[in-house]
């Protein structure tokens, strides 16, 4: 009766929202009853910016939104379940936000991860480019750096591509970093402004703290040594979950910060900025995070390397042959 009534729902809203004047957006989250999707889509759900929040995943789909519908909001919230009801899922929407896939657990490997979630990335990137394909993506999934790739280049087979429209969600390594340069500068960590340029994973993320503001405090040690919590900040919640899961409630904060600044974009507003994982000729590295303007069509334009510290100009050269490896093991799984 339940799954009737969300089915019911989701046709009636549909239908309303494909004939009526929209101001406000629909949301897809792929992996909505996951740690990160359900904290995320309870979020989503208090955004003034969305209309209609869709929900799909494997299983547990009905619960999910007669929960979440019970929300004191005017958002939508309609639910599927399945893969024979994913392409409903993302019929017609403005943003796709990719949360589904495997946690990574205490001695897994990011090519452990890979071999599970690479796939789920696949069959979703195939839905999207079936029934949106003209919507902004935003991929949480990891290995963030290889499955972005993996998913341009499905969008490329099917002539779908738009690099301006696929992002790689690596927002969550500035909230770390802003809760702590916050905690040592004693500042609110809201009023921290530092872009983390490169990748999601290990080496590959490169925090700036030489253009931090306000400026971090301390030597060379203590930049190397934040540097490091910053890089390695994944595998601290991990441990500390003592295998029963990774980050999930900051990653569904994060996620929510980004998906909110796509829909400022989407919406007109001036001097919305994110750095997030994109396609990029900034550096030999075909895929690169640096700061983003964005805007109705997705990425306006790329800000390119901010001003780097010696320090942080070898970070980058020992990051640059990483990402250049994970982009070429999603290519490679894409052609398969």
């Amino acid at each position: 009766m339940l799954k009737q009534f969300v089915k019911q729902l989701t046709v009636s809203s549909m239908r309303k929202f494909s004939t009526s004047g929209q101001k406000n957006f629909r949301v897809a989250v792929c992996g909505a009853c996951g740690g990160i999707g359900q904290p995320l889509s309870l979020l989503l759900k208090r955004n003034p910016l969305i209309s209609e929040l869709r929900l799909y995943d494997i299983s547990r789909v009905p619960g999910v939104v007669a929960d979440l519908a019970h929300v004191d909001t005017k958002v939508r919230v309609c639910g599927f379940m399945g893969p024979d009801e994913i392409c409903g899922a993302l019929e017609c929407v403005d943003v796709v936000v990719v949360s589904a896939g495997a946690p990574r657990k205490p001695g897994m490997s990011r090519d452990d991860l890979f071999k599970i979630n690479a796939c789920t990335v696949k069959d979703i990137t195939k839905a999207i480019v079936a029934k949106c394909p003209k919507a902004l993506v935003a991929i949480i999934t990891n290995p963030v750096n290889t499955c972005v790739p993996i998913a341009a280049e499905i969008m490329k087979n099917d002539g779908v591509y738009d690099p301006k429209r696929l992002f790689g969600v690596c927002t969550l390594d500035i909230v770390r970093a802003r809760t702590f340069i916050g905690e040592v500068n004693g500042v609110d960590p809201k009023k921290v402004d530092i872009s983390i340029i490169g990748g999601h994973s290990g080496v590959t993320i490169i925090p700036v703290l030489s253009q931090a503001n306000p400026a971090f405090k301390g030597d060379q040690a203590a930049i190397e040594k934040m540097t490091k919590r910053i890089q390695e900040a994944g595998t601290e919640v991990v441990t500390a979950k003592a295998g029963v899961g990774s980050a999930t409630l900051s990653m569904a904060y994060a996620a929510h910060r980004f998906t909110n600044s796509l829909l400022k974009g989407l919406k007109g507003e001036k001097n919305v900025m994110e750095c997030s994982y994109v396609e990029s000729s900034v550096t030999e590295a075909s895929f690169f995070s640096t700061p983003l303007v964005l805007g109705k069509n997705g990425i306006d334009a790329n800000c390119g390397l901010p001003k780097l510290s010696e320090y942080e100009k070898k970070l980058l050269e020992k990051a640059i042959p990483e990402i250049k490896k994970d982009v070429q093991k999603g290519i490679e799984f894409a052609k398969k």
